[in-house]
């Protein structure tokens, strides 16, 4: 028994059964305890940009060929835009077949004439006016790295992190003694990160405390459908679309999610897709991805490759139509899936992105108004945690695809992780960039 309780899944999933159950019970108390979980979650963005730094700048730093960096790169987007574009087809099919926004008509109009939903409504809204593809692009160059790394931006550092590991590649030997102090210091990160994941039952505790208890269940009966319609398109795309592309590289499905259910149950927790980050880093070389794979496509993927965020994009357009009997015809909504490809990585990063990316492409269209989101106020929490696991699920999947395709997939450590054994020194990833090899200049 004390075994049982030792172990970090049984320690999560009890924190969040109790959480549920303070905060149904006493929600005054629950919604009091925000502050717990937003600590914990600042406890892993604190790791999150030093950890990418080091993974990405190792990796890059020992591939042997920029080509090979430029190759892998370049195989991790077209998978990103494929896969998200598909998803946002997919979300918009199923809520053309459902009709989730049937029948809520009354609660829409009831919505808009709440002035203070209206207000929360307003701050999205201006901040969607200031989105665009172009500020995109500009913001991902930071103008203090140093700041880029205070404010935790993935983008920025992601960016500043690659081009590092490009001018260490071309130093050949002579980056070899720096090289393997930033490995040393990956070791240690890593270790901090263990010893923060000791406090994510503490987290996930107050995640879903809070949530049960400022919104309560009652909030979702009006909007259950949609809740419903979300959460089933989200389990049909994992076991269906994630599943087949596993299958065809010659992977399964069921074992990959029972090596990462820590991280999914990290993420049910707090709601956030970040809180994982560090992890699956760390998860994706255990299971048989190498580090210069792992430490590149993670990151980028959590700005480029939002499966789960596609899919509750498009359900929501469509659900939002449909509440304020508006018509869509078929190129209105081929449109809007155009506009969703780019909106959706415009707001990477930023806190309701979700909100402000439906706003922006509302704004984008002129066919919806902008302030029906606030229909959606009450119930985006409750959707946030399968958003952010679907997106978890996906970049990880991603990892192995690319890894898979490169030739850079170890089916020793990937048994062995299967297995739920340690993997031997021996079989540990081996930093790429301490590899001995032979520069040819020109």
């Amino acid at each position: 028994m004390k075994k049982l309780f030792s172990n970090l899944t049984v320690q999560v999933l009890t924190a969040i059964a109790l959480g549920i159950a303070v905060g149904a019970l006493f929600p005054a108390f629950g919604a009091a305890l925000k502050p717990v979980a937003d600590t914990f979650i600042s406890l892993i963005k604190m790791l999150i940009t030093p950890i990418i730094f080091l993974t990405v700048v190792i990796g890059i730093a020992g591939m042997g060929s920029m080509k090979k960096v430029g190759r892998v790169g370049g195989k991790a987007l077209l998978y990103f835009e494929i896969v998200t574009t598909l998803a946002l087809a997919i979300g918009m099919l199923v809520a053309n077949v459902t009709q989730p926004g049937a029948g809520v008509q009354a609660t829409a109009q009831a919505v808009m004439q709440d002035s203070k939903k209206a207000e929360e409504a307003s701050k999205f809204t201006s901040q969607a006016g200031e989105m665009n593809w172009v500020e995109f692009f500009t913001h991902m160059v930071p103008d203090n790295v140093v700041g880029a790394f205070a404010k935790g931006d993935i983008l920025q550092v992601l960016l500043f992190s690659v081009l590092f590991g490009l001018a260490l590649n071309r130093m050949g030997q002579q980056a070899q003694p720096l090289m393997k102090t930033f490995d040393r210091l990956s070791h240690a990160m890593f270790g901090v990160l263990a010893m923060v994941m000791k406090l994510a039952p503490l987290g996930a505790f107050g995640g879903m405390a809070f949530t049960i208890g400022k919104y309560g269940i009652a909030t979702l009966l009006p909007l259950g459908k949609l809740m419903l319609v979300v959460y089933a398109t989200m389990f049909l795309f994992i076991f269906g679309v994630l599943n087949l592309i596993m299958r065809y590289y010659g992977l399964r499905l069921m074992p990959y999610l029972r090596f990462i259910k820590e991280e999914i149950l990290l993420v049910l927790g707090t709601s956030s897709s970040e809180s994982a980050l560090p992890r699956m880093i760390d998860k994706m070389e255990r299971y048989g991805c190498s580090r210069s794979v792992a430490g590149l496509v993670i990151p980028t993927g959590y700005s480029f490759n939002l499966d789960g965020t596609s899919i509750y994009l498009s359900i929501a357009v469509i659900f939002l139509a449909q509440a304020f009997n508006i018509p869509l015809s078929f190129t209105q909504q081929l449109t809007l899936i155009a506009i969703l490809v780019v909106t959706s990585k415009g707001a990477a990063g930023v806190t309701g992105s979700g909100f402000i990316v439906l706003a922006s492409t509302l704004a984008a269209t002129k066919v919806i108004p902008v302030e029906s989101v606030a229909l959606l106020l009450g119930v985006d929490r409750f959707m946030s945690e399968a958003r952010a696991i679907t997106n978890v699920i996906g970049n990880g999947i991603a990892t192995l695809v690319v890894a898979k395709s490169e030739g850079e997939f170890d089916e020793a450590r990937h048994q062995l992780a299967l297995q739920g054994r340690s993997v031997p020194e021996e079989l540990q990833p081996e930093p790429a960039a301490l590899i001995p090899r032979v520069e040819v200049h020109a």
